[in-house]
């Protein structure tokens, strides 16, 4: 059976015969009354009192009514909340950061939040190593990552440039100085991030290539922690810049100009690149535009092409 057929039978019902059914659908009394046999024959009962000529309902077409009524309203709410997506009434975004990525996110959901406030937004907090396979298997719409995904599945937007801050608390010896010297960090307890990325490599490298040492006595599960600890006076840390701003203006922490470790870093905002936004997934997108066009560096909206890595045979 079809949705057809079961306005069809509710209207013979409700106007009391075929010849009034028919008027109110526009339709020709035979149509109907093929749409009702074609409705029997598929449910395999008679739905009509034939000797009646009210239309008068069968056990059958009784039970038939209630099933009836409730899909024609059901199909009535599906369309009213396709309407409502459409219009940006309703609807889910959904987008995945991690701890520092998520602070990128917070201007633009502000923002977001104003123009639609009916959406509603879940933002999953993920290792940035797990976001582009949330990314793949469907279970978020974009990732934001300090890093621009290889899988050419992806497709990543460079949406924030940011740098590392390196930074102690206000009674260091370091906290007096514009700048310092990567070689006088060697002496330094840096409290790092327990987990390992991109960023915490290209720092090691950094210090190997100065010959310098870098010692991580204590590892912390947060970059909040790290920024808390040594704003108690436990050791020196490097960390993204966006990150620490606050507690910068604040005076709770000082960050130190180290020229060896001018290290910029970009934000990316990733998405599946066949993805279908959604309705609300595109009014993000325009945000985001919109964002980077009114505040300007370092907020951007700018699509880049992956550096070509040259073959084994071009290598010399």
């Amino acid at each position: 059976m079809d949705l057809y057929q079961l306005e069809t039978f509710l209207a013979v019902v409700e106007e009391k015969g075929f010849s009034r059914a028919a008027v109110r659908m526009h339709r020709t009394q035979p149509a109907i009354s093929h749409a009702i046999r074609k409705l029997e024959d598929e449910i395999g009962e008679p739905l009509f009192e034939r000797s009646s000529r009210d239309g008068t309902l069968t056990a059958s077409g009784k039970l038939l009514r209630g099933y009836a009524e409730r899909l024609l309203r059901l199909r009535g709410e599906t369309v009213t909340a396709l309407e409502e997506l459409r219009s940006l009434e309703r609807g889910r975004l959904s987008l995945a950061a991690n701890e520092y990525t998520c602070l990128w996110l917070l201007p633009v959901l502000d923002a977001f939040g104003r123009d639609y406030p009916h959406i509603g937004v879940t933002v999953q907090r993920s290792l940035a190593s797990q976001i582009p396979d949330q990314l793949l298997d469907r279970a978020v719409e974009f990732g934001i990552l300090s890093f621009r995904p290889e899988d050419p599945r992806l497709h990543a937007i460079a949406v924030y440039t940011d740098s590392v801050a390196f930074v102690v608390d206000p009674k260091h010896p370091f906290a007096k100085r514009k700048q310092v010297s990567i070689r006088e960090l060697g002496a330094q307890n840096f409290i790092a991030h327990t987990v390992a990325s991109p960023l915490r490599q290209r720092v090691i490298e950094t210090f190997a290539r100065h010959q310098t040492p870098l010692n991580m006595a204590i590892e912390l599960p947060s970059l909040e922690a790290i920024k808390r600890f040594v704003a108690l006076g436990n050791g020196v840390a490097l960390v993204p810049g966006l990150t620490v701003q606050p507690e910068i203006t604040r005076g709770e922490l000082v960050q130190v100009a180290v020229p060896e470790l001018k290290i910029a870093r970009r934000l990316w905002l990733v998405h599946r690149t066949r993805a279908t936004f959604s309705h609300a997934g595109l009014a993000f997108l325009v945000i985001v535009r919109a964002l980077a066009s009114s505040q300007g560096h370092p907020f951007a909206f700018r699509t880049e092409q992956p550096s070509i890595r040259p073959s084994r045979s071009s290598k010399h």
